[in-house]
């Protein structure tokens, strides 16, 4: 399947992210930026182990599509987006290339770098206002979703 045909189809997109007034500017920004995504969000970093591991309530694949990328917050209840992504990368085959992009309100350097060490492809700081994130997530649905070629994710 083509990146073409992925995208007319909607790409799935899984943001896990804790903070519900946060998920609200952030879908509010998607909306604000050309183009269709199907956001799909769970709240903690075990149920986005789940999610992508397609354990219930996630087993489901048509309701629940493996995702053509990620938005991954580092601070999140029970497991950490850090544990998250190291927990991805661990994994055998091609899960384990799912694109993943940090966006997180933390700046600091030790951070940065674990999610670096991790295989982490982007990582965003949350900006302080609708308008900054709404051009950031504009610039990352041009390029993450329009023009980079995905490595190939089947389960």
């Amino acid at each position: 399947m083509t990146n073409e045909r992925r995208l007319k189809a909607n790409p799935v997109v899984l943001l896990v992210e804790d903070d519900s007034f946060d998920v609200q500017l952030i879908k509010t920004a998607l909306g604000r930026t050309p183009g269709e995504i199907n956001l799909i969000r769970v709240d903690d970093g075990d149920k986005a182990v789940d999610y992508l591991s397609g354990v219930a309530p996630y087993d489901d694949r048509k309701k629940y599509p493996i995702p053509l990328t990620m938005i991954l917050d580092i601070k999140l209840p029970k497991r950490s987006g850090l544990e998250v992504l190291q927990w991805l990368r661990d994994q055998s085959g091609p899960i384990c290339r799912l694109p993943i992009l940090m966006l997180t309100s933390s700046s600091h350097q030790v951070d940065i770098n674990r999610a670096f060490e991790r295989g982490v492809n982007a990582y965003f700081t949350k900006p302080e206002s609708v308008k900054e994130l709404t051009s950031m997530l504009g610039e990352f649905k041009n390029f993450w979703l329009n023009r980079m070629e995905f490595p190939e994710i089947v389960v």
